[in-house]
């Protein structure tokens, strides 16, 4: 349950966060959706190994370089929150500073540990898994709007309002050609 909510469904602590983010020079940061789809509730045992990392992991994003926010409860518990129907489907949500931060969390950190063992607990999704996109610095992303860039990023394919990893856009006002990726992992999913 997100205590002390506002309008916009998020808490306090969360709307300081992004507050004291909006304070940079940046205009812009990127906000990401991914999503999963789980092969049984949390609570069964064979999610417990996947479970037990989910704090681990998530205060390993919150210290990490370029972090801004990312979609919790009061208790920190980013699982908590539903934007889909099916209960199986997982989603987290978060903004950095830039997709180069975002890309070293999931690829170049401890991360990388739970993410390559992700089919233990998750069937393949329908659609793109995650989508990336501009928001202005400060903004807090809504499970609505990401939702409509997942659907956007699935029906049109990479633009300058949803992309991924493999075919990157540049922020709001910088050069409009998407930037290609440097390395062998950086075709990767989130």
């Amino acid at each position: 349950m997100l205590g002390a909510r506002r309008a916009n469904g998020y808490s306090r602590g969360l709307l300081q966060n992004a507050k004291q983010a909006s304070m940079t020079t940046q205009k812009f940061h990127v906000a990401q959706l991914a999503i999963s789809l789980a092969r049984e509730p949390l609570d069964h045992p064979l999610m417990q190994d996947f479970v037990a990392q989910l704090r681990p992991v998530n205060e390993l994003a919150d210290r990490s370089p370029g972090f801004v926010w990312r979609l919790q409860t009061d208790d920190g518990n980013a699982t908590g929150v539903r934007g889909f129907d099916n209960p199986l489907i997982l989603l987290n949500m978060s903004t950095w500073e830039s997709v180069e931060s975002l890309f070293d969390f999931v690829y170049k950190s401890e991360h990388v540990v739970p993410f390559r063992n992700r089919r233990k607990w998750f069937l393949p999704v329908e659609g793109p898994p995650y989508v990336l996109w501009w928001v202005p610095a400060g903004h807090l992303p809504t499970v609505a709007e990401a939702k409509e860039r997942l659907d956007l990023l699935a029906s049109e394919g990479p633009s300058s309002r949803a992309f991924d990893f493999r075919r990157r856009f540049p922020p709001p006002g910088e050069a409009h050609a998407p930037v290609e990726p440097q390395g062998k992992r950086a075709s990767g999913q989130v």
